[in-house]
């Protein structure tokens, strides 16, 4: 089963939790706000892998990240729903976490 690392705080993961359920999408929920161990779990991915040098960068958080079956992260949960030639559908408004409204 695939996790998806998030917070209910970030409209980016709120749209992605939507789509998933949408669309019957088997997941493990890690809410990185809840507690201690679920955020150590997000750092120590964050900290380590290449997929995150961006967000690192530019200082966003990374999320909502998602881990594969195969272990693959990818942090890109359009591109994994048009993988599987599943539509997105998007809220009429989208906020988003960063100042500039670019995403979280």
């Amino acid at each position: 089963m695939i996790r998806v690392y998030g917070s209910p705080l970030c409209p980016d993961c709120r749209e992605c939790k939507e789509n998933f359920d949408r669309h019957g999408i088997a997941y493990e929920e890690i809410d990185i706000t809840a507690g201690m161990r679920q955020l150590k779990a997000f750092l120590k991915l964050r900290d380590t892998l290449d997929v995150f040098d961006p967000c690192r960068a530019n200082g966003s958080v990374g999320i909502p990240a998602i881990v594969k079956e195969d272990g693959g992260v990818t942090l890109d949960w359009e591109g994994f729903l048009a993988e599987r030639n599943l539509p997105v559908v998007y809220r009429e408004e989208r906020p988003a976490c960063r100042i500039d409204g670019s995403g979280c």
